[in-house]
């Protein structure tokens, strides 16, 4: 079971991996659904703006700020799923460490 349970962090973690690198090139798809309506939101403010003459600055500014908190969110899970690795890394070779020395092989 274990080694199941590696397998599919292994998988976890190319997964958000590649979330974090899609989020990086400014791709969406990764995005939850209130970073999606809030850089939506911004979009469609930012392109009014436009259209009446003036700058979308601000605009440009908040959808920076919510492509930088994702990447923060998807940095935090990736950490906390290479900690979870190395959880259970340590406890499958302390069990087998055990095994070994009671004379189980």
């Amino acid at each position: 079971m274990r080694n199941a349970d590696i397998r599919r962090l292994d998988r976890e973690i190319l997964a958000t991996q590649k979330k974090l690198d899609a989020v990086r090139r400014g791709e969406w798809w990764p995005l939850n659904g209130s970073e999606r309506r809030a850089m939506a939101r911004s979009l469609a403010a930012g392109g009014y703006k436009v259209a009446r003459g003036r700058s979308a600055g601000r605009e440009e500014q908040r959808m920076d700020a919510t492509g930088s908190s994702a990447e923060m969110r998807l940095s935090a899970e990736l950490t906390a799923l290479h900690g979870e690795r190395q959880r259970l890394m340590t406890e499958a070779a302390r069990d087998k460490a055990a095994k070994k020395s009671s004379g189980w092989f």
